[in-house]
């Protein structure tokens, strides 16, 4: 749908009218946590129990194969889109590349306003680590807050989008960013941030007051330097968890996802992530469980203190962090009525709290899991199997670093009693001869202290939707998927589930029974989650189209086939209704970068080897791809002709002075041009690969 010059005119009746009627709804918790709102989404799992489930009918498993397009808005500055949306009053907020803040009608798609956080110039000059996507917003009172990747915390008005306070909640010089989705709840909003692979980081979650953008409080997952005096008793009783001189390597714990406000028991839970760096002999040498790592983490929503605790992955060492989503629901269990605690973290093992205590309930593996046989439910311990911890100097692990799940959104559906579970399945090599305990990160260069690459596929097939009982642990039906980074899911009282995939398919699915019942080629990968909301008794489905994250980087080969090159296809938001007509240009066809050959280069391999190094020191892979093969998120630079010889300036422009910092494109001002000539040589020699050119 194409927006006509009346847009001005009706921004402006839109405001006037709002300024006129002076009313705004503030949203408050009973607001965010009530179950039978069917006609907003308040927050990123629609309400505090963070299931994804809303109570709309309209459709449903019969009614769905009328669902057309209603409206659609093209976002062509946009790159990767893994936002889910708000909606409250009829009108929707969603988060696009670069933080950029968007209200528009959800009648009509109209945009109404648009904030942009402007992080190119806020990072300007300096280094910097981060994504250009997020997550998502919060909503509470008359507010908006947003996350950007360096690091504040904004609060904007949500009639106009006006600014109305902005607060830093880390150093720019900080090794750190921000991915997530803020979380509001009793007159304050929770943000963490990432960056475990950045540097040496020690992670944290700080509370603000939504009025003032004042810290209320902030938790530290991982114990500091001892001489420096502990926070508080619970950093000191962490503190025996670890041994070595942890601190020099930060920890790690970065909670970037993975924020649940309890309403009913009035208890805040947070997802931990890994150590810093991921390999414990050099973080922890002495071994450990390294508290608060990979944890599910209960806090006192009012000052933060903790509560209780549930570690997935005592010591770890793979990356398995439990940034993913945490669900809560009333299950009955044995014959006895539980408030529990749901999570699927990246280990592959699906548990059940108490979500009073942190008590374990149940907890069994999901998906191919061989770095733990089983969960011994009398300790709440892992059993790991032998070797596991790549004793031998490498092994091939289950799930890999991307997690059997990732923070792609599980939902839950009470009426059958299944939670929906994106799945991955993905082993990987780990291998650490090169590291020993001299090793040390280094601040936006990072490092994990162990290499990894991809290993044979457990099967035939990497990605998968299940619906999974929570009560038996057992799957009821699931649904092969030839890739392994489908969207999160959304679940309604109408009997579905529904999905968007790597493939560009959204779908529909019966709930109780897999059958695919509905299915939309939107002509690019899915990433972000779908939503549903009704206005004047219209239900509608939205879902955000841009393939995103890291998996669509690049960062494992496989990504790239898919053909979402980057700045071929076109971002959009489609909302979906039973009598949508609403017709959407078509796609380009899946794209492949073809590598430019400069004929009359010879590639030197010691500089390509030299310019290798640098390509993974300074995280380069992290966007453009492993080998520089690009999955998409930005530029195949093995395409660009900025790497042909006589492009020095050019070069110098973007990399050193960081002339694309609007595109998230970082600037590197310490590398030289002998360094930037390394790196030619490097992306020449993938560009020249399977050639016969001009070789020294």
């Amino acid at each position: 749908m194409k927006h006509s010059i009346h847009y001005f005119a009706l921004f402006s009746i839109w405001l006037f009218a709002t300024a006129s009627s002076g009313q705004t709804r503030l949203i408050n918790d009973k607001d965010i946590a009530d179950e039978t709102n069917s006609e907003d989404w308040l927050a990123y799992g629609r309400t505090h129990n963070e299931q994804r489930y809303s109570p709309l009918t309209q459709i449903n498993q019969k009614s769905v194969a009328k669902m057309g397009v209603d409206w659609h808005l093209d976002l062509p500055g946009d790159v990767g889109l893994v936002s889910t949306p708000l909606v409250i009053d009829g009108v929707m907020y969603f988060t696009g590349s670069m933080n950029i803040v968007r209200a528009v009608d959800a009648l009509t798609g109209t945009v109404l306003w648009q904030h942009d956080p402007k992080v190119a110039e806020e990072v300007v000059g300096h280094k910097r680590a981060g994504w250009v996507h997020n997550r998502g917003l919060s909503a509470y009172g008359n507010k908006i807050f947003a996350a950007t990747w360096d690091g504040r915390l904004q609060a904007l008005d949500r009639n106009s989008g006006k600014l109305l306070w902005s607060t830093r909640t880390f150093g720019l010089e900080e090794p750190l960013y921000i991915t997530g989705a803020p979380k509001a709840f009793k007159g304050k909003v929770l943000i963490g941030n990432g960056g475990t692979e950045a540097g040496p980081t020690r992670g944290y979650v700080s509370a603000y007051d939504t009025e003032t953008g004042e810290l209320a409080w902030r938790f530290y997952i991982v114990p500091g330097n001892p001489e420096d005096g502990f926070e508080d008793e619970t950093m000191e009783m962490a503190a025996e968890t670890w041994s070595g001189n942890w601190w020099e390597h930060g920890g790690g714990g970065n909670a970037w996802h993975a924020f649940t406000y309890d309403e009913e028991l009035d208890q805040l839970y947070i997802g931990t992530g890994n150590g810093s760096p991921w390999n414990q002999k050099l973080r922890s040498p002495d071994g450990g469980d390294n508290l608060f790592l990979c944890s599910v983490v209960a806090l006192d929503p009012d000052t933060g203190e903790y509560l209780w605790h549930y570690q997935t992955v005592p010591g770890e060492t793979w990356d398995y962090n439990s940034n993913m989503d945490i669900v809560l629901a009333d299950l009955t269990l044995e014959g006895r009525d539980v408030k529990a605690l749901m999570h699927a973290p990246k280990n592959g093992f699906f548990y059940v709290l108490d979500r009073l205590t942190g008590a374990l309930l149940s907890a069994e593996k999901f998906a191919d899991t061989n770095w733990a046989t089983h969960i011994d439910l009398a300790t709440g311990r892992p059993v790991e199997r032998q070797g596991a911890r790549y004793e031998d100097g490498s092994e091939n692990i289950f799930p890999s670093p991307f997690g059997a799940h990732s923070w792609h959104a599980m939902s839950y559906n009470p009426k059958t009693g299944l939670v929906y579970l994106p799945t991955i399945h993905l082993s990987a090599d780990f291998i650490d001869e090169s590291y020993n305990t001299q090793w040390r990160s280094v601040a936006f260069e990072g490092g994990t202290a162990v290499d990894w690459s991809q290993g044979a596929d457990p099967r035939d097939y990497s990605g998968e939707l299940q619906a999974w009982d929570p009560v038996t642990q057992q799957k009821r039906w699931s649904v092969p998927q030839s890739d392994p980074w489908a969207s999160g899911t959304l679940t309604t009282a109408g009997g579905l589930v529904f999905q968007g995939e790597a493939n560009g398919h959204f779908s529909a699915y019966d709930a109780s029974s897999g059958e695919t019942v509905w299915t939309f080629d939107a002509g690019l990968g899915i990433s972000a989650p779908p939503i549903t909301y009704a206005i004047d008794g219209k239900q509608y489905v939205s879902v955000l189209v841009g393939y995103g994250g890291g998996y669509a980087s690049g960062l494992t080969p496989g990504s790239e086939r898919l053909g979402w090159a980057y700045g071929v296809h076109t971002r959009r938001l489609l909302t979906f209704s039973l009598d949508g007509k609403n017709s959407v240009p078509q796609q380009p066809a899946p794209h492949y970068p073809e590598p430019l050959i400069e004929a009359d280069f010879a590639v030197n391999n010691n500089l390509a080897e030299k310019g290798a190094g640098l390509f993974i020191q300074h995280a380069c892979y992290a966007c453009h791809g492993l080998g520089a093969i690009s999955g998409g998120m930005a530029p195949d630079l093995r395409a660009s002709a900025m790497f042909f010889s006589e492009m020095t300036q050019p070069l110098r422009g973007i990399v050193r002075e960081g002339k694309r910092l609007d595109r998230g494109m970082p600037g590197y001002p310490d590398m030289s041009d002998a360094e930037l000539v390394a790196l030619r040589h490097y992306i020449r020699r993938e560009a020249h690969a399977q050639t016969d050119i001009n070789w020294e």
